[in-house]
């Protein structure tokens, strides 16, 4: 096996793909683009295409690929940026699509399923690729309790929020948090408190893939907090479970030489 070959893995495709499937963003420039793309290259529903082009930012490729996965399809998506940072896309170039597709290389994530029940009882269900965070509603800190596989890990966290995170969605909200930034292969899932005040010295943890994280929010009635799971957010939780479903995937595809295993590495040397 060649350098390049480790740097660069193989792709899907046998041949350029020809069934495509086209998702934009409720913009002007993810709509102009659809229109240009479609009548050059047609368009199908996502459940016959060989590949889902998503047309956006970051926030509408992810919700292209909660769709995905609520549909139940196995089917690729690659993102073209229409949006601003684009972390997730690659760039927007309208020549020889197919023949970019055919060459670009893939990464397979798995989503945190989020449990939520609300201080009415009320039980909610959600799916994220980025990451499952619950944060204070007013202006007093929110008091958590956390466990990780049934046991535990902090009695009293006092913050204005926790969160976990996938390995994809280190470098977006848990980087800002100033939680590490976790290799797409390293099979862990970084735990960061949002602006802890106690325990203050309490950083966050780094979890096995396999961990099951309990969140128990404490004082509820006087310290009401939320869980958002990407952009799924329930009022009033008293209790949270997250985790990451091994059985569900979806793949994303990139450009060669900007797989997203490259772009997570390029953050941790980022200034």
């Amino acid at each position: 096996m060649t350098a390049a070959s480790l740097t660069n893995p193989p792709s899907i495709f046998m041949r350029p793909p020809q069934h495509l499937a086209f998702m934009a963003a409720p913009t002007e420039t993810a709509r102009d683009e659809l229109d240009r793309l479609v009548t050059r290259y047609g368009n199908c529903h996502p459940g016959e295409a060989d590949v889902v082009i998503c047309l956006g930012g970051d926030g509408f490729m992810l919700e292209t690929l909660r769709v995905i996965l609520e549909a139940g399809l196995t089917t690729p998506v690659y993102g073209m940026n229409c949006g601003s940072v684009g972390f997730l896309m690659n760039p927007t170039d309208e020549e020889d699509l197919p023949y970019r597709l055919a060459h670009a290389q893939a990464a397979v994530i798995h989503p945190l399923r989020m449990k939520a029940v609300t201080a009415h009882g009320e039980a909610h269900e959600a799916l994220a690729l980025n990451d499952v965070y619950l944060f204070r509603q007013t202006r007093q800190a929110a008091k958590l309790r956390i466990d990780v596989d049934r046991l535990v890990r902090i009695p009293e966290l006092i913050c204005d929020g926790a969160l976990l995170a996938t390995p994809a969605g280190s470098t977006a909200y848990n980087l800002s948090a100033h939680g590490p930034i976790v290799p797409l292969s390293g099979n862990l899932l970084p735990l960061t408190p949002i602006c802890p005040f106690r325990p203050r010295r309490w950083r966050g943890a780094l979890l096995p893939s396999s961990a099951h994280v309990g969140f128990s929010v404490l004082e509820h009635d006087k310290r009401p907090v939320a869980a958002v799971a990407d952009s799924i957010e329930i009022r009033d939780v008293v209790s949270v479970q997250a985790w990451e479903d091994r059985e569900l995937a979806v793949t994303l595809l990139f450009d060669p030489g900007q797989t997203l295993s490259e772009r997570i590495a390029a953050e941790q040397f980022s200034a």
